[in-house]
């Protein structure tokens, strides 16, 4: 849920693919500046400070024409970019950042395989943002290509690395989700963090989300964060129990202690702590439940 703004600060909606809406600064009848920055950046405060007294925000030059940053500059222009899920754009932005504070001024005409196989390898000790890094540039330059900006992928020869084998994430069993609900009981907001995840199966980023405006005759039908793909969720008796008694926020059934939403970074965090708390070594990520409730999950 969007953060709470400063002071003569608003959002407008607006209706596009590569974002949801735009910044306004106004102060009293004065002119409305608009805001380019991301919100809650150095950018966005100089920005914003800016406007405030009445002054179009200054900006920064662009990068230089042929450089790396540049045609990140241009990607993030096209539809090969919009049309991406707002998670995938937000993952890869921040590969993007890496990128071009490593290797902005780089002529992107003059990357090889071997330099985007050492940026792989400068990420080996996390082999998961090694491959998230490795699928940036892929298809960074597999539009460059189709816009013929470059004759090939440097990327496409670039191999991922070698995944660790291992248990993964440990599945919560019949007596973790007991004892939880032993320390966090019917009527607590931390019950209803439990069923909204155990009987809907959602991802974190998507639980975080879902209220009663996404509910009709007791299906909840959401469009998803990861993949924009439409889903419905009955309501199971459980869970309609728990959301009953709540305390539940205005806009997402998940909520804080002051009511209000949290994010889904924010809601894991608190989630690991009050399953630690109910001395349940788990967290929210997606596992199914061991034994006679295997049809349940934990999203």
């Amino acid at each position: 849920m969007p953060r709470p703004l400063p002071r003569h600060c608003y959002r407008e909606k607006v209706f596009r693919k590569d974002s949801d809406f735009y910044l306004y600064v106004r102060v009293g009848h004065g002119p409305r500046i608009r805001i380019k920055a991301v919100f809650d950046t150095a950018e966005f405060w100089n920005e914003y400070e800016a406007a405030i007294g009445g002054k179009t925000p200054p900006r920064k030059a662009g990068p230089t024409a042929g450089s790396l940053a540049w045609l990140i500059e241009r990607y993030r222009e096209v539809n090969a970019w919009t049309s991406m899920s707002m998670a995938t754009r937000r993952q890869r932005e921040n590969i993007f950042k890496q990128v071009i504070a490593t290797a902005g001024t780089t002529a992107y005409a003059n990357i090889t395989s071997p330099m985007i196989a050492k940026g792989r390898d400068r990420r080996s000790e996390t082999p998961f943002q090694a491959r998230h890094f490795i699928d940036t540039m892929r298809g960074l330059f597999a539009w460059a290509k189709s816009a013929s900006l470059v004759k090939s992928n440097p990327a496409l020869d670039v191999e991922y690395p070698t995944l660790k084998s291992g248990a993964g994430f440990p599945m919560w069993t019949g007596d973790d989700v007991a004892a939880y609900e032993r320390r966090w009981p019917l009527g607590t907001r931390q019950h209803v963090w439990l069923a909204v995840l155990l009987y809907t199966g959602l991802r974190r980023g998507d639980a975080v989300r879902i209220g009663k405006q996404h509910v009709r005759d007791g299906v909840t039908t959401l469009q998803t964060e990861k993949t924009d793909t439409p889903v419905d969720v009955t309501i199971l008796p459980p869970l309609e129990a728990a959301l009953q008694a709540g305390p539940t926020g205005d806009l997402a059934f998940i909520c804080g202690a002051d009511g209000e939403p949290l994010t889904k970074e924010a809601f894991g965090n608190a989630f690991r702590d009050v399953c630690r708390a109910a001395g349940v070594n788990k967290s929210a990520h997606t596992q199914k439940v061991q034994g006679p409730e295997s049809s349940r999950v934990i999203g």
